[in-house]
């Protein structure tokens, strides 16, 4: 077919994938008077954050948790725009409510000293105190990367350090890289059940507790700053980037396989998609998991263009079911979260054998209830419910074998779904297919190790004219985090092509 060429004056940009990076950064550079014109392989935008019809209902079966509000108010801020008017956002109190098999059950609040009061029930005033002191230190964490590592343009150990100056060594050091959030939440806590419940925002980023620094205790703060409900399903979010990007001038292609990246004299000049068109562009960023280019899957031109990541360097994958049922027998809330017997276990299983727990630890989504309040006039809710597993393809024996002891460990809670012929499971093989290149894995990289965070690639790709975004590039996994990558990638677009 004849390739296509923008006609105008104004840099043609092409982003692949319509994700939370990808979506941003069209949104951003639309904004900015570039023309944009975003691919998306899926029927519907959003990547990862994807609803499963089931019994007539859309069920999220992706990213649950909305935070960070304030990333999304600044991007629909620079195109002139607010977020309210776009999408309908509910604060949520009661941030979690979190289930031990001893018949424990604690909740935690957007309100410290709800969360206080709660787990001086549970585990005594000095876990309560010792709470207060973890609040503080993860707000002080948040508010030392906030700026100068989440938001800035990949630095490095070297950079960071510079860039806050002396003064700003201890501050900088106080965010303790050099140990494991394990190691932080057992000099902080007594009580087992808290190092579980706290360690558990290792997973946010794929990783385990044990082998990922405590930096990432600045999550607990970044949940704890405010969780929204967002009416109509998370799906509702990318639909309303969508809305704003097309608004501001993108053409936003659905259904659309990109075939491969192409480049001449050294530099990309646009893509190739599966039905032979030829897009040219000035720039392309990439909204997909690095390792599709460094595997070859888009072509051999853009092969060196990002880092290859090694099979044992992919992060943690789900099993997930995705369901309409009656659920009964335990006081769920909108995020409820089940703990296994033996966190250590759990993760040992995943990272060093390859395998899924036998009592895993189960969090579950239960869309129609918030507070534990159930859905008015209805027996039948929507349910979503996730373990962690390894990365890998999974025989269907194990699938089966696994579903079962999700569904075995939340009945050991008090829990009870009933029976259900639609309801969908999601496997790591399934995530693998769904988005190329994976292999499973959800979050790109596991961020292990003082180095973990540094490890991911900037915007910025080793080929000139394709720039990165999404998941598994800087700043990271995590719906808001992923936003800001593709700010990122459209600043440093704009940067390059003037615009």
């Amino acid at each position: 077919m004849t390739p296509v060429s923008s006609g105008s004056a104004r840099p043609h940009v092409v982003v692949v994938g319509a994700g939370m990076g990808g979506l941003s950064a069209a949104l951003d550079l639309a904004g900015s008077g570039a023309q944009v014109t975003l691919l998306e392989r899926h029927d519907v935008p959003g990547g990862k954050m994807r609803q499963i019809p089931v019994a007539g209902a859309g069920v999220d079966s992706g990213p649950t948790v909305f935070t960070m509000r304030w990333v999304f108010e600044e991007l629909f801020e620079a195109a002139g725009r607010s977020l309210g008017e776009h999408l309908n956002l509910m604060p949520a109190e009661l941030l979690a409510r979190h289930s031990w098999l001893d018949g424990s059950c604690l909740d935690l609040y957007t309100d410290l000293d709800r969360s206080v009061s709660a787990i001086a029930e549970l585990a005594g005033l000095g876990e309560a105190d010792a709470y207060r002191r973890f609040a503080a230190q993860s707000q002080r964490i948040f508010e030392t990367l906030d700026r100068p590592f989440m938001r800035a343009q990949k630095p490095g150990p070297v950079s960071l350090t510079l860039s806050m100056g002396l003064r700003g060594l201890p501050r900088l050091y106080a965010t303790k890289p050099f140990s494991s959030l394990w190691q932080e939440l057992e000099r902080t806590f007594r009580d087992p059940r808290l190092r579980q419940l706290f360690g558990r925002y290792a997973t946010y980023c794929g990783s385990s507790p044990y082998r990922a620094p405590a930096t990432l205790m600045l999550i607990a703060h970044a949940e704890r700053a405010g969780v929204w409900i967002v009416e109509g399903g998370m799906q509702r979010l990318a639909e309303a980037l969508a809305a704003v990007a097309m608004a501001e001038g993108a053409s936003i292609r659905c259904g659309t396989q990109v075939e491969r990246i192409l480049a001449e004299r050294g530099r990309v000049s646009g893509v190739e998609l599966a039905d032979g068109e030829v897009i040219r562009a000035d720039a392309v960023v990439f909204n997909g998991d690095i390792a599709a280019l460094s595997s070859g899957l888009l072509g051999d031109a853009v092969v060196s263009a990002a880092p290859p990541r090694r099979r044992d360097r992919r992060s943690l994958s789900a099993i997930t079911l995705s369901t309409v049922t009656r659920a009964e027998g335990f006081p769920l809330a909108h995020h409820t979260v089940f703990f296994g017997a033996d966190y250590r276990s759990e993760f040992d299983s995943i990272f060093r054998r390859g395998a899924v727990s036998n009592v895993p630890t189960v969090y579950v989504c239960a869309q129609d209830r918030e507070s534990g309040r159930r859905p008015v006039g209805s027996e039948m809710e929507r349910i979503f419910c996730l373990i962690n597993a390894p990365a890998k393809p999974l025989s269907q024996d194990e699938t089966q074998q696994f579903a079962h002891n999700m569904v075995r460990c939340l009945e050991r809670h008090g829990l009870t779904l009933g029976a259900s012929d639609d309801g969908v499971i999601t496997t790591p093989e399934d995530f693998g297919r769904l988005f190329p290149a994976t292999g499973g894995a959800l979050y790109g990289s596991p961020t292990h190790g003082w180095a973990g965070s540094f490890d991911r690639p900037g915007s910025r790709s080793r080929m000139p004219g394709l720039y990165l975004a999404g998941g598994s590039v800087h700043p990271g996994p995590g719906v808001p985090m992923a936003a800001l990558s593709g700010r990122l990638a459209a600043a440093r677009v704009r940067a390059d092509l003037g615009v």
